[in-house]
Formats: structure tokens, sequence, C-alpha cells
């Protein structure tokens, strides 16, 4: 099975047009389709579905894109590790990240990235709702979530530190409470399915807080709602410190309980398959996150209350 004839067919895949990926090949639309006849046949299945309108990825072409993509990858790796990479990365990059996140910090950054590399597509999937990478076909995804998935690997963009916090006409309203076990005398406002939170306090006291315990009256699946609920005097929430330190820092929002942090395994990754090669699309994406948005986080500040 050629390379090439794979290259055609992810490129298709991303563009869902076949004349269009072989003229990126310098292929003449004939040669593209004969190409594409060929792999077919060779796989024994119909991997795009062609009409006079459109071109549409069947089931089996969904399930055979993964390995199509890898095997181009193993084979640019292979290619640059010998000094034959292109000088220009071109293609496209499928990337997918939490919604609130990338409003904030990725999508403001995303034309100097654009500016440095032209040639490359990014295709953004981006919601709180976590894709599957291979079921996607993704070649990089940013997750704020303890990394235990064995068929991924990553590397860590920065911590994820999660703090309660709640707004000064609540707290007004409500009170302050004074322990963890107050808590549950509040409106709370939990993110998704929140799960319990420890919490230890700075003289190495543990406890716990579940945020769908309590009078919990909002269950919101995406962050830039569950912080503007919060905003407005919803209840007492836990946020990333990412999320909120703008508000907290202009006093919109107050710690709640800031003699306590917040103990979680999560941490911002940017994961991708383990079976796939880093290639260098993905690995200039990832360095470029690192250098902008890693190296110095810019919500990790003392904050005062």
């Amino acid at each position: 099975m050629e390379t090439d004839t794979l290259r055609l067919f992810v490129l298709a895949a991303d563009k869902l047009n076949i004349s269009a990926a072989g003229r990126e090949l310098g292929l003449a639309p004939s040669v593209a389709s004969a190409w594409m006849n060929k792999l077919e046949k060779r796989i024994g299945a119909d991997l795009l579905h062609r009409s006079t309108r459109k071109v549409a990825l069947s089931t089996e072409g969904l399930e055979f894109l993964p390995y199509a993509r890898d095997i181009v990858a193993r084979e640019d790796a292979a290619r640059a590790a010998l000094g034959q990479g292109r000088a220009q990365v071109s293609g496209t990059l499928r990337f997918t990240a939490p919604s609130t996140f990338a409003q904030l910090y990725i999508a403001p950054i995303l034309p100097d990235f654009i500016e440095v590399h032209p040639e490359l597509s990014l295709d953004l999937r981006l919601s709180d709702k976590q894709f599957d990478l291979i079921d996607g076909s993704f070649d990089l995804a940013l997750r704020n979530a303890a990394l235990e998935d064995s068929t991924l690997r990553g590397r860590k963009l920065a911590d994820d530190t999660r703090v309660l916090c709640a707004s000064p006409e609540y707290l007004k309203n409500h009170g302050h409470p004074k322990s963890p076990e107050e808590l549950g005398q509040h409106r709370l406002v939990a993110f998704g399915n929140d799960a319990t939170l420890r919490m230890v306090k700075t003289d190495g006291t543990f406890a716990e807080f579940n945020p769908n315990a309590g009078r919990c009256n909002l269950v919101i699946d995406d962050g830039h709602s569950h912080k503007i609920a919060t905003l407005a005097g919803a209840g007492i929430s836990p946020n990333s410190l990412w999320s909120i330190h703008k508000e907290l820092s202009s006093g919109d929002l107050v710690r709640v309980l800031p003699e306590y942090e917040c103990v979680a395994d999560t941490a911002l990754w940017l994961i991708y398959p383990q079976a796939n090669v880093l290639s260098a699309k993905v690995r200039i994406f990832m360095d470029f996150l690192l250098e902008r948005i890693g190296r110095s986080p810019a919500w990790i500040e003392k904050v005062s209350q």
C-alpha cells in the first residue's frame, strides 16, 4: 500500500474534496480519483461516499482514517529524522479543547501561530464536552483532568488549581461559611458531575466537600455559564483559578474558605493518542502553546482578598 495514496485519502477526508486533495499533491483530478478507487479496491471497502454535490466519509472510512494518519505521520517523522522533511509544515491539525479555556487563552494567540505557519490549517473543536481522540481523528487535545487513560500520551501545560468562590452580593446576603461543614447550608453551583473535592488547610488539616451535596440548585456543564451564574449570585462554586483570577483580583468574586486549598490530581494536559507518531505539525503547535501559555501562566499570581 503506497503512502502517497494514503496521504491523498487523509487530505480528501480533511477537505471532503478529492480534487482539492489531489491538487495539493500535484495530481490531476482524474489521477486523484483513480488513486482513490485503487485504494478502496485494495482495502475492500468504500472509504468515501461521492455524489455530484459532496463527498463524505463512510463508516469504514472513519474507522480507517486514524490508521492512515498514523502511517503518513510515521513517514513524515522518518523523513524529518533524515533531514528530508518539508521546510514548511502543511496539512490540517485537528485539535479539541474546553471552550472556556480556549476563548480566554488560545483563540487570542491563534493569529500569531497562523502568521508563522500559513500553510498549516487548524481544525478546532472547542467544547466543554470531551471528544474521543481516536473516534474523532484528533491529532491533539487539551484536557483539564487527570491523565489516566493508558492509550494516551501527553505533556503538562500547567497546573489546574481550583478554589471555592462566590459573589460579594451572595456572601452579604447569606454570610461566609466558617468551615467546610457549613458549606452544606449554602446554595451551591456544581460544574457537570463534580466529584468530591479534598481540601487541605495551612496547618495540614484535611476536609472534603461534595458540590452535589447541600442545596445544589444548579448543575452546569458549560464553564463560562458556570462562572456567569456565580458572578450573578447563584451560590458558592468550585472554579479553576485560570477561569476566575481576574474576577478575584477585581473583587467581583471572593474566595470562600481561603485558608483551604483544593487538592486534586487534575492539571491542564496536551494529549495525543499513544499509537500516533508525534508529527511535526503536532510538535510545533504543542511547543507554541507551551511557550505562550505554559511557560508563565497568566493566572499564577497572588490574589489578595
